[in-house]
């Protein structure tokens, strides 16, 4: 579906207006101590007229064979947006929740058409992490800041993330420190735009 740009949105989020919808699409799930996967993310962009988007993401583990690799150059057929029915039987792997905001911090060596951004989001595993990146040119690049976990949670201590609009696809990649493995791939896969995000009730018209 084409990106709209919603005239709700607060002027400080228009570096992210095209995130802004609902989106879904395969990937794999793949780190030391961890079965190879194939997996389905569902994630949602909305906003109610603040100052932020509001952010969801549900990653669950699909049956069937895993692709060998994600070319983020071109979109591959392994990665076919998946279905209702094997969305609805994949078991759930991870979920999270969280706030996008224009930042006010200066990054060194950003171009004039990128802009700072400053992420929070909270995992149900029980992991909380504070992201600083940018957005620009249809890509965006976070690193984690801090993150507080539970006694509970997993040994997680580290992220960057990456997501890039190609052709229409947003392609994700995930890479962690954790499990005392060193910085390295976690997740990757691409997204398709399900539709626009509505503006939640009471967002300013």
């Amino acid at each position: 579906m084409p990106f709209a740009f919603d005239e709700t949105l607060a002027p400080e989020l228009y570096p992210l207006a095209w995130l802004v919808g609902r989106w879904r699409g395969a990937g794999v799930l793949d780190y030391p101590g961890i079965e190879r996967r194939r997996v389905a993310a569902d994630v949602v962009f909305d906003h109610d007229g603040g100052p932020y988007l509001r952010y969801e993401s549900t990653l669950r583990v699909l049956d069937g064979d895993v692709p060998e690799r994600i070319d983020l150059g071109a979109p591959d057929a392994d990665f076919a947006l998946p279905s209702d029915e094997e969305v609805a039987a994949g078991a759930v792997w991870t979920t999270e929740t969280g706030y996008w905001r224009a930042s006010t911090d200066t990054l060194d060596g950003l171009a004039d058409d990128q802009h700072a951004i400053e992420v929070l989001l909270a995992d149900a595993s029980g992991r909380l992490t504070a992201f600083l990146g940018w957005v620009g040119g249809g890509r965006v690049e976070l690193a984690s800041q801090r993150t507080i976990r539970t006694s509970t949670s997993p040994d997680v201590s580290g992220s960057r993330r990456m997501l890039g609009l190609v052709d229409g696809r947003l392609f994700w990649s995930e890479d962690l420190v954790a499990f005392g493995q060193p910085l390295q791939s976690y997740s990757s896969g691409q997204l398709t735009r399900l539709d626009a995000a509505e503006p939640a009730p009471g967002a300013e018209s």
